[in-house]
């Protein structure tokens, strides 16, 4: 088998006709497409069994519970048969001829893994989104594009559908997702990955055409899981903070956790006023488990704006009151 495409799905029945009108124009006989459904509440494990039926290659895993997207990825990895991997959210769609150029495209590089662009779908508005790397088609060490802090680099493009995985990094344990995070266990998978893979490369190809703020998604509700960003940014600090160039890369791991509380306590509004005032505590704990030096050196370098807000956070976190 060339390719897999691991396609995690809960709750997603009326999305699922796009996604499969979309992999018909991407059937080879060497690819298999591997479902995942991660015991939905409406509908679509009868969609799924219907729409399946017509798609050469696809297989249906099913959970006696709901797991989470997380162990739905890591259901669909053990699996999977391909030389290559792949994901797709049940959400999202590729566009024609997509998968094949991008089997290609890895094995003329022959890299571990290749990152690509995509186009970010709001309604009826299409954005194309690049990778910051702006290194393209050049076989380089993904440790190279970690770095440097105060700027976006491929450790922040963290969308795991966004590329392509030899089997290789499967078999040495690179490409499972941390089960004990609800959100943001993209970025930590990514961090590893840039961390531990000797080889990669990022290309200007489009085919996945991602759905962004859709209506009742995570990022529009007041929910717990909103938090487990600070949970996956603590596992990087520290993996990090261990790693034989810690000197080198913890810069850009506090830089990144300090943009992402930054950027959540800005937004806190959408929050309860108890998830507002555990943001803020859990936050200052996270801030404080850094080491001093390098966190004085990003806040003294980056955003003047970020350093006023987090260094009164850290000062005064009650000086933070909570947002109606």
């Amino acid at each position: 088998m060339k390719l897999s495409v691991i396609i995690p799905c809960c709750d997603v029945s009326g999305q699922l006709p796009t996604l499969f009108r979309s992999l018909q124009g991407n059937l080879r006989d060497d690819f298999e497409f591997v479902f995942v459904e991660d015991r939905s509440t409406d509908d679509t494990a009868a969609v799924l069994d219907a729409l399946a039926a017509d798609v050469p290659g696809a297989q249906i895993i099913r959970h006696p519970v709901n797991l989470g997207l997380s162990a739905a990825r890591n259901t669909g990895l053990v699996h999977a048969q391909g030389t290559y991997l792949t994901w797709l959210d049940a959400d999202d769609w590729i566009g024609p001829g997509y998968l094949e150029h991008l089997v290609r495209t890895a094995e003329r590089l022959g890299c571990e893994f290749v990152r690509t662009d995509h186009v970010r779908v709001s309604g009826r508005r299409r954005t194309v989104v690049r990778s910051p790397e702006t290194r393209r088609n050049l076989v380089m060490s993904p440790r190279a594009a970690i770095g440097p802090p105060f700027r976006s680099t491929s450790v922040d493009y963290s969308m795991a559908w966004a590329g392509v995985y030899h089997r290789r990094l499967a078999d040495r344990g690179l490409l499972g997702f941390a089960e004990n995070l609800r959100t943001c266990a993209d970025r930590h998978w990514n961090w590893r990955l840039h961390r531990e893979a000797e080889t990669f490369a990022t290309v200007g190809l489009l085919g996945v055409f991602h759905r962004h703020g859709v209506p009742g998604s995570l990022s529009e509700l007041d929910d717990p899981r909103h938090l487990d960003f600070l949970d996956a940014m603590t596992m990087i600090l520290d993996e990090t903070a261990a790693d034989r160039e810690a000197d080198l890369l913890l810069p850009k791991a506090v830089d990144a956790t300090c943009a992402l509380i930054n950027y959540h306590v800005n937004k806190r509004g959408r929050l309860s006023t108890g998830l507002q005032r555990r943001l803020i505590e859990r936050s200052v704990d996270v801030l404080e488990a850094m080491p001093p030096a390098v966190l004085e050196q990003v806040l003294a370098q980056g955003s003047p704006r970020r350093r006023t807000l987090l260094t009164r956070m850290r000062r005064n976190p009650m000086s933070l009151s909570a947002v109606a």
